[in-house]
């Protein structure tokens, strides 16, 4: 599988958004853990999680724990995989989504994703989401003090835009690695964070490449160009879409969420399909 750079490592292009193993309409655990090797088998090598990935608010930190023990039952070599975990955002429990980015929460928080995770250190921490109660500096400083102390190797910010880029990678003292936010053929506002991260050489991981869960079924009926290249190609929409992703920049790693080994394995071959240049124009341009 096509490889990229994230940081100081090198992770597989493609890599598995654990949302869906977690949230609303989640699998069973045989599913969810099956899902997760067979994104392995498949050569993916970075998985991205958040503590507030669960169902209830007694279970927080739910997709970190079956991550970890989904890595720790496949029979595999997982010295090379990069876990992506990401504080400051939560759920309470009753559907809703809230937001503390306070320092002392953060760093709690990292801590308990560590212990979570079962790691000294964890691969990618990423900042969840702007708390607009505190100021931004406040909580990426958090994140800067995190890598100081050796809780976390890298440092990254999520749903954040350009000039909160900058400040980031300020606070940081040009540590700041990745940048996590929505993107995909529907979603297209974040292609200026994009293209300021491919300026600067940071990692961009579009969350919900594919739509989302509830859209992601819509891309043939809602985005003909990407049916008719996938069609020319023989491939799935889905490969088209993420391949459409890879070509805009090197520094695109998109995080496509599954809950079904078939779907990451469709994702994963993503990595390798290779469009035209006027496939790319075309699909830009739908």
């Amino acid at each position: 599988m096509q490889q990229r750079s994230l940081g100081h490592r090198t992770v597989s292009a493609i890599g598995l958004g654990g949302m869906p193993m977690s949230i609303e309409g989640r699998p069973d655990t045989e599913r969810s853990v099956a899902t997760i090797h067979a994104a392995l088998e498949a050569g993916v090598t970075l998985i991205d999680t958040a503590d507030a990935y669960h169902l209830h608010a007694d279970e927080v930190g739910h997709n970190e724990e079956l991550i970890a023990s989904a890595l720790r039952s496949w029979g595999g070599d997982v010295s090379d995989v990069l876990i992506a975990t990401k504080g400051g955002h939560l759920r309470p429990g009753d559907g809703s989504w809230t937001k503390d980015g306070r320092p002392e929460y953060l760093k709690t928080a990292a801590k308990a994703s560590a212990q979570r995770l079962g790691v000294d250190a964890i691969g990618l921490y990423q900042f969840h989401r702007p708390d607009p109660a505190v100021p931004y500096a406040d909580s990426v400083g958090a994140v800067a003090e995190l890598l100081d102390e050796g809780v976390i190797q890298m440092a990254g910010i999520s749903n954040a835009d350009v000039a909160q880029i900058d400040e980031a990678r300020s606070v940081l003292g040009g540590r700041l690695v990745s940048v996590q936010n929505q993107f995909s053929p529907a979603f297209r506002s974040s292609l200026g964070e994009l293209q300021h991260c491919a300026e600067l050489g940071i990692a961009f991981l579009p969350w919900s490449p594919l739509g989302g869960i509830s859209n992601a079924g819509e891309l043939a009926s809602r985005h003909a160009a990407f049916q008719q290249v996938a069609d020319a190609h023989g491939v799935s929409v889905y490969q088209v879409t993420l391949a459409w992703e890879l070509a805009l920049a090197p520094v695109v790693l998109p995080i496509p969420g599954a809950s079904r080994p078939t779907s990451i394995q469709d994702s994963a071959r993503a990595a390798d399909l290779v469009l035209s240049a006027d496939d790319v124009a075309a699909l830009s341009a739908a």
